[in-house]
């Protein structure tokens, strides 16, 4: 069976020693026609994927941060269609970068899993993570999910229990994403010798990929995740630079973006080159 963006993406960073950094970014956000240039840029600066969030009304999973950017999407009424179209648009100059949908299921549900499934695997989305599908529950959407070769990624957390752990591994795929805090996106400092216990146990109950996300603001601490884990996923630093430059042009919120990322980019970089000498 041929390999998909993700497991290729990752196979291709092992051989290299490489930990994949993944920023996040909410579609539409600060204004629908920024979206994909945005997308462009932060793999210019070192994305090996990207996660798009999908607007929701009531993104409970997510701090403050990223809850403000949903509403500056959704005040442009950005839709998961219009999502969809930006991955579209995306996909004509950039075939090669993993996206990762992160949302919620209402809107999913409102279109119908199957057309869901369909239109996403259609416009090159590589995966999806449904905050609040849990995988025991998750049957007939895993399996439109599946039938269109799109990669199932659930959330776990310092308390997810190892039953939860197990079904996350036979029914995820491409990687599984590591809540690295208890609480919402954007919250409280990470504690690295918890994160290194944990991801130790995780790593004995599921044989995907773990990418650390949360909490992860600026490069040291993204330096120190690097060690622990194979992707380093980026969210609400991000944002909030958006949210500092929603009213100025492209250019200067490209800029602002691409100071961060190569912040990122930089310790992660340096953590690799540090795993490669022991």
């Amino acid at each position: 069976m041929e390999m998909g963006r993700i497991e290729e993406t990752f196979a291709e960073l092992k051989a290299q020693g490489k930990t994949a950094l993944i920023p996040y970014i909410t579609a539409g956000d600060p204004r629908p026609g920024v979206t994909v240039a945005l997308m462009h840029r932060l793999v210019n600066k070192g994305a090996d994927m990207l996660e798009l969030g999908v607007p929701f009304s009531d993104p409970m999973a997510d701090g403050p941060v990223i809850q403000k950017a949903v509403e500056r999407a959704l005040a442009h009424n950005v839709s998961l269609d219009d999502v969809l179209e930006m991955v579209r648009e995306f996909r004509m100059a950039d075939a090669e970068t993993p996206i990762i949908l992160m949302g919620y299921l209402n809107p999913v549900e409102a279109m119908g899993y199957q057309s869901f499934s369909e239109a996403a695997m259609s416009v090159g989305v590589d995966a999806v993570l449904t905050v609040d599908m849990p995988p025991e529950e998750s049957t007939g959407y895993l399996e439109a999910l599946r039938e269109h070769d799109m990669d199932r990624v659930f959330l776990v957390s310092p308390t997810t229990p190892d039953s939860r752990l197990a079904a996350v591994n036979e029914k995820g795929s491409g990687f599984v994403y590591y809540v690295s805090l208890k609480g919402v996106t954007g919250s409280k400092e990470l504690d690295v010798a918890d994160v290194t216990t944990q991801i130790a146990r995780i790593k004995q109950k599921i044989d995907l990929p773990i990418g650390i996300g949360f909490g992860i603001r600026d490069g040291e601490m993204a330096f120190k995740m690097a060690q622990l884990g194979d992707a380093v996923i980026v969210g609400s630093s991000l944002v909030s630079i958006i949210e500092a430059n929603h009213d100025q042009d492209l250019y200067e919120i490209e800029l602002a973006l691409s100071e961060k990322m190569t912040e990122f980019r930089s310790a992660i970089d340096r953590a690799d080159a540090l795993k490669t000498q022991e």
